[in-house]
Order: structure tokens, then sequence, then C-alpha cells
């Protein structure tokens, strides 16, 4: 009985020593493969009970886990959707054939790191055929909220390059010096006129002309303007009207000290703005608040548009996307507006190591894992998003020849315990010639 537990501890050594031998052999020719998780083995001991005071052999089982949560250095590339997660957290993709093939949901992966492509129908996409999944934004390039527990609300990331982008106007500030000397008796009450380009909804541009209408008084000084705004949109129909008054005091010369409407929307003293529709909607122009010398002023005796600001742009090209650390896809446009188009999240779970290993580096959520939930990139437990950059495989070539010394001798000594077993049986069967 001894012998033979002695025999089957040296095949049970075997096995497990070529199991090591096999998981190294498997770290190493994958020592450069990017975002590659080193397999590990561990051997766990089998104890045969003894019997009066003989002893049985009981053997050695070998397990093998892959170590998901070790992550491999990053290295830098050129290609600004090549991504690599720094810290905790993965990405989440999908294969291309489930995406392509349209029967629904795709089963949602996880990976560490990827090189993404635009393809032929704008799909942000790997060599290795995964498809970059993420939360789509609204046109105004907000994120609205999805559920962070499952993966519905997650779409392919599709960046269409041939895209065509405007932002209409809706907001213009005035910087505008007029001059003093036209609100006297004896000008000549010529207006001052200032045209300001402006884009429509459809990226079209338009003109709002503003005149500045001097009150000439009889005698002294009337530090009074008429601002009258038209819209080229709607044939030079007139958007508003305001009557604008100057303080010359010691103290606050020069400023605004009274905005009265006669057409047109309401002057806010709280934030200077006045609100006039035009053909597309309504626009906020700014002129100042009273008493403040940011917006339209009344100095000296020369009209100075000194600072003219508006958001909006026409429609542009898009010229190319990048991917920020907390995971916001931004596409760029000639026009140099900028939009969020997509937001990828990072997927953490309780136990990294317990997910199952599929080809291409990538990991399904099981149940040794835990459930997943889907983060902010660098809120919570995860780090961020690194673009520009791969993740290196977490082998070490000289650790793994190391181990691969150690397993060749282990293996060798178990194989002399079998030979050497096989001797002594050798002997017992000869005691009988």
């Amino acid at each position: 009985m001894t012998i033979s537990s002695s025999l089957n501890a040296g095949v049970a050594g075997l096995q497990a020593n070529a199991t090591r031998l096999a998981s190294i052999s498997d770290n190493i020719l994958n020592s450069s493969t990017f975002g590659y998780k080193r397999v590990q083995t561990d051997f766990q001991s089998l104890v045969i009970s003894s019997n009066g005071g003989s002893y049985s052999a009981g053997g050695v089982r070998a397990s093998t886990s892959r170590l998901i949560d070790q992550s491999g250095s990053l290295v830098t590339t050129s290609n600004p959707t090549d991504l690599a997660v720094r810290g905790r957290g993965m990405l989440p993709v999908a294969r291309s054939s489930d995406v392509l093939s349209g029967n629904g949901g795709s089963q949602m992966l996880l990976t560490t790191t990827g090189s993404f492509r635009t393809d032929a129908q704008g799909y942000l996409r790997s060599d290795s055929g995964l498809i970059l999944l993420g939360w789509p934004a609204l046109a105004d390039g907000t994120v609205p909220p999805f559920p962070r527990d499952t993966s519905d609300g997650l779409q392919p990331v599709q960046i269409n390059v041939n895209q065509f982008s405007g932002e209409p106007t809706t907001r213009i500030s005035l910087g505008v010096n007029l001059p003093a000397t036209d609100t006297e008796a004896d000008a000549s009450g010529d207006p001052q006129q200032l045209s300001i380009e402006y884009f429509d909804n459809l990226g079209t541009s338009e003109t709002i002309s503003i005149n500045f209408i001097p009150t000439v008084p009889a005698s002294g000084t009337s530090n009074e303007w008429t601002m009258q705004l038209t819209d080229s949109a709607m044939g030079g129909a007139v958007v508003g009207e305001y009557v604008l008054t100057f303080d010359d005091s010691r103290s606050a010369g020069g400023t605004l000290a009274s905005v009265t409407s006669t057409s047109g929307g309401a002057y806010d003293p709280a934030t200077g703005n006045v609100i006039v529709n035009v053909d597309g909607g309504p626009l906020e122009i700014n002129i100042g608040q009273l008493g403040e010398s940011d917006g339209l002023t009344q100095l000296s005796d020369s009209f100075a548009p000194l600072s003219i600001s508006k958001d909006g742009s026409p429609v542009g090209n898009m010229t190319g996307v990048e991917v920020d650390t907390n995971g916001f896809v931004t596409a760029f446009f000639d026009t140099g507006i900028s939009r969020t188009v997509f937001q990828i999240p990072l997927a953490d779970l309780p136990n990294p190591n317990g997910m199952v290993a599929l080809d291409q580096q990538t990991y399904l959520p099981s149940p040794e894992s835990g459930s997943y939930f889907l983060w902010d990139a660098g809120d919570g437990p995860t780090g961020d998003i690194i673009a520009y950059a791969r993740e290196e495989s977490s082998v070490d070539v000289a650790g793994e020849l190391t181990s691969m010394i150690q397993t060749q001798r282990a293996y060798s000594s178990n194989a002399k315990v079998i030979q050497t077993v096989d001797e002594m049986l050798q002997e017992t069967t000869n005691i009988k010639r």
C-alpha cells in the first residue's frame, strides 16, 4: 500500500508540474501581448490519514488562477483612441460580430486596454474585433442618467467622421464706448452704427445691426442714447429699442445710469442683459450693469467697439475625436468647436480575479466575481482612462524563466520517485524466482 501510494504521488507530481509548466508557457508567449494578465499555478497537498503507524502519500493538486487585478505598465502611443485604464476598473466592450448581427443587445465584455479606430461604419473597433461601448450624449453634449448596475444603456460608440455641426448664437456681449460729445447741444445727431454677425439654428450667418442714436438737447448735454436693434433674418425689422442714460458724475462718470425698454425684452439690472427675439429665437445681449464699466460706456469723443464676444459657430466638419480622463468622448470640428458625443464608464467588481477569461484579453463577470457597477472614470473606487496609451502584459519574463527552472527540477524529481518505486517493485518481484 505504501509503495503504491508513493507511485501515485509521483504521478500526481508529474501532472501538477506539467500544469504549472503550461501556465508558465502561456505567460511567456504572451509577454508582449497588450493587456494580458498572467496565470498563476498553486499547489495544494492531499493528506490521507495514516493507521497503525503506516503512512500513505496523499499527493498534490494544482490549481490555476488569472491575476486580473494586476496591472501592467502603460506605454504611450500616437493614436488618440488607444485607451488604457490607470488604476481600478475595466472598459466595456462587445464583439463586433454581436454588434453587426443586429440581433438585439450585445453581450458586454470587459477589458483593461485596447487600440480602437473607426471602421467603415464609424464604430470604434480594435484589430481583434472588439467595439467600445458607452453612454450616448444628447444633442447639447450632456449625458443623461443611465442605470449603473446593468449594461442596458450602453451602446456601441459610433463616430460619424463625415458629421457636420453648427452651434446657434444665443448670447452676445457688447463692450462699446459711445462718444460723449455726440449728446451735446451743438452735435450733428448722426447715429453710430455697429453690425454683429450671429449664427441661426441651421448655422447660417445672419446680422444683427445696432444703431446708437444720440439725443441732442437744445442746450447742455443729454447723456442719452437710443439703442435700436434690427435683424437681417427678418428683413431688417426692429427687434428691440432701448433708451440709455449715462452717468456724468465724478465717481461713476461714463457708466450706465438707467436703461428703459421701448420694445423688446426688459433690461435686467442684476445681469446687465436684454433679451430680443430674432428669427431663430431669443438672443441674450449683455450691455453691462448699472454703474459698471464692463459693457456700454460714454466717454471722450470717439466711437470704439472695444470688445464684442458671442457664442455659436457656423457649420463645420469633424476633424477628430479624443477621450479624456473621465471617459468623455469629444468630437472636434474645423470651426474650432467641440462636442461631447459619448461617455465611457468603468466597470468595477468585488473580485475581478473571479471573472471568466475569454479570448482577446476580455473577461466576463461571473458569480465568483460578484456583480459589477458602472462608475464614471475617476469616481468612486475606479481610476481614470488614459488616451494615447496601452497597457503592457503583467508578465515578468525573468520571474517566469526562474519558475520554469524550478518546475523542471520538480518534474525531474517526481520522475525519479516513479523510477525508484519501479526499481523497488522489481526487487519485490525478484524475491520469488
